[in-house]
């Protein structure tokens, strides 16, 4: 009797042909890579790292110049407009791609290998960003390294690096609030730190003479990267940690320093200055096209990093709720930092006696010149100093985690077996690398070179390869078997929103920004300098060099297929076999066993034997099986 007993409390037996790889032990079948790729340790680790992501320095030093320049208040119809045509449905699209297949940058290209061209498009850019974004997070642990003093360094003229038109502005104002003296001949002493103290640009004669390396910045930049690579040692476990901190830390300095901002005398005048609106202003193009700018760079679209982040994740994870928290929660930061910010330029501009235009600048002028200028007029100057450069620190790095992990993530999936196991060493070498590339930028004109960065490889070969993304997932691979992924993965389908903006809202947006940038082109310059026709052409070329990589790819994407042209043009736009997601559990109707070393003929069977029962996940599955067998009914 107790044998019989024994035997029905023994765990039950399943047939092989219903076990997954992930049951059948220590067998070697070649297929699925989800267990040593990794994942999120916690949702809030996916959530915190977006975050980090799209809230960066731009929402800092582009935003409120932006907002002020282009209508003030005004300028915010068209932003939220442009956010819920353009950046909401783009960023869904690329969470969606990466969850639902659990693949970087240029494996996800198994949707249509046609178009993987995109991918290594992507990669171009986000390794041209990292290369010249740690550059800027350099000059910004510089300035916090120079703020540990009791006296700023850039508070007072006749240091060794000034000139005669130095002029210390702080409190030069008489008693009726007019100017003793005429200001427009003289420069400030932030404005010499930055430029021949930090920078020393003037031992270098243009672009073409970059002059000696800067060791002092040569040693912060190499301190960038040694933080940048302690960080994502071990990819997203050990980086989805420390977003904890660097993606909720920002949002205390920035709440801070709004608080003592608005305190101070003449804060109500710069921020009136920056949200009166003047509703004119919407009658321009201009305005939509800025607006359109600063919602597609802002949230990151394009670079890789959500397709990335995104693929860590649980299959089920629901990114749709995480799109809107993201989005709206970087558009939300982006109107408080311009609070913070105008607050002290109108303080600021009283102190002087000058509008507030003539002290609003934008990009490192805001950052490194008027900021800081600003930080010698409070009390306990060399506080606030660092903790204004403490919040870019945190707000750069986040952006640059992503960068990184994008790269690293998009080569070590297109070769697993000989990566994976030495990430840890691949991610030091792509470190090491850049860093080497980068050199450059730390000389005494490597400024012209960071300008050339920022204006071209970013530029408009990132709206080609959204627009290419967006066609191909929509057109070629086609929005209802999209849709239907989606409702795979999360258990509804997008509604008329998402398939009216990711057909034709979007992509019409996006070519009128392309269109708009090539017309509107202007050459790259800096302060008064004038960049050479050679460097402008080497900047163009970075730009078409991304563009290039597209029809590149779909040259040797045709080339491997086999028959006529047009033959071989169909094969290649086709999905590849093993193209769905990562987890033959989650592999349901035409997915079905396409795994290489599949076994399970229902992976639903595997669900309900897992989970002991039928969930509502499966409901969804047994609903897109239904839909995908009256789809092949109707064809017959």
């Amino acid at each position: 009797m107790k044998k019989l007993q024994g035997a029905h409390l023994r765990k039950p037996v399943t047939p092989d042909l219903l076990m997954t790889p992930s049951d059948q032990g220590d067998v070697d079948l070649d297929v699925d890579f989800a267990a040593d790729r990794g994942n999120w340790t916690g949702k809030l680790d996916f959530l915190l790292s977006c975050i980090g992501y799209c809230v960066g320095l731009g929402n800092v030093w582009r935003f409120p110049y932006r907002a002020y320049t282009n209508g003030g208040g005004a300028f915010l119809v068209p932003y939220f407009l442009m956010l819920a045509i353009c950046g909401i449905p783009l960023f869904f699209l690329e969470l969606s791609l990466g969850q639902f297949s659990s693949l970087g940058p240029l494996a996800v290209w198994k949707i249509s290998p046609l178009f993987k061209g995109a991918g290594a498009a992507m990669l171009l850019i986000v390794g041209l960003v990292a290369v010249y974004y740690n550059m800027i997070i350099a000059y910004v642990l510089f300035y916090l390294f120079a703020s540990l003093t009791s006296d700023l360094p850039w508070e007072h003229c006749g240091n060794w690096w000034n000139t005669e038109l130095c002029l210390e502005h702080r409190g030069s104002k008489d008693g009726n609030g007019a100017l003793p003296l005429n200001l427009t001949c003289t420069v400030s002493p932030s404005e010499e730190y930055w430029s021949r103290y930090v920078l020393h640009i003037q031992g270098s004669q243009g672009i073409g003479s970059p002059g000696e390396i800067r060791w002092n910045l040569c040693l912060c930049l190499l301190l960038a990267w040694v933080i940048v690579f302690l960080c994502i040692l071990k990819g997203v476990k050990s980086s989805g940690k420390v977003v904890y901190f660097t993606a909720t830390f920002p949002y205390l300095i920035l709440l801070m320093l709004l608080v003592r901002g608005v305190t101070l005398p003449g804060a109500w005048k710069g921020i009136q200055f920056y949200l009166t609106p003047q509703f004119h202003h919407l009658l321009s193009s201009k305005v939509w096209i800025e607006a359109a700018l600063q919602i597609f760079y802002s949230l990151g679209v394009g670079f890789g990093g959500l397709l990335t982040f995104a693929s860590y994740n649980t299959f089920h994870q629901n990114i749709y709720r995480d799109t809107f928290i993201v989005t709206l929660g970087n558009a939300i930061t982006s109107i408080l930092a311009g609070f913070a910010i105008f607050s002290v330029l109108g303080y600021m501009s009283q102190e002087l006696g000058v509008p507030v235009d003539q002290v609003a600048k934008a990009g490192p002028g805001l950052a490194f010149v008027v900021y800081p200028q600003a930080m010698t007029m409070l009390p306990l100057s060399p506080f606030w100093s660092f903790l204004f450069f403490f919040m870019l620190l945190t707000l750069g790095l986040d952006s640059q985690f992503a960068f990184l992990e994008t790269i690293v993530t998009a080569v070590t999936d297109e070769f697993p077996y000989y990566l994976r196991p030495k990430k840890v060493v691949f991610s030091g070498l792509i470190c090491v690398a850049m860093y080497l590339m980068g050199l450059i930028l730390t000389t005494d004109g490597g400024m012209y070179w960071l300008v050339l960065l920022d204006d071209y490889s970013a530029s408009f070969g990132l709206l080609v390869v959204v627009i290419t993304t967006c066609l191909a997932v929509t057109r070629v691979y086609g929005i209802q078997r999209f849709c239907r992924d989606i409702h795979m993965m999360l258990g509804f389908k997008p509604g008329l929103y998402f398939r009216a903006c990711w057909l034709f809202l979007s992509p019409a947006t996006l070519l009128a920004l392309l269109v708009y940038s090539i017309v509107k082109y202007q050459p790259s310059e800096y302060g008064s300098y004038r960049f050479p026709p050679w460097a402008e052409l080497l900047g163009i070329l970075m730009g078409l060099l991304s563009c290039l990589m597209i029809p590149a790819g779909m040259l040797v994407a045709v080339l491997r297929e086999e028959g006529s042209f047009w033959e071989r043009l169909q094969q290649a736009s086709r999905p590849a076999m093993d193209w769905g997601p990562s987890l033959e559990e989650n592999r349901t109707g035409m997915y079905v066993a396409t795994l290489a070393g599949s076994q399970s003929p229902k992976p639903l069977m595997v669900h309900m034997r897992k989970y002991g029962g039928i969930t509502s996940f499966e409901n969804t599955a047994i609903e897109v099986d239904r839909e995908i067998a009256e789809e092949e009914e109707s064809m017959m």
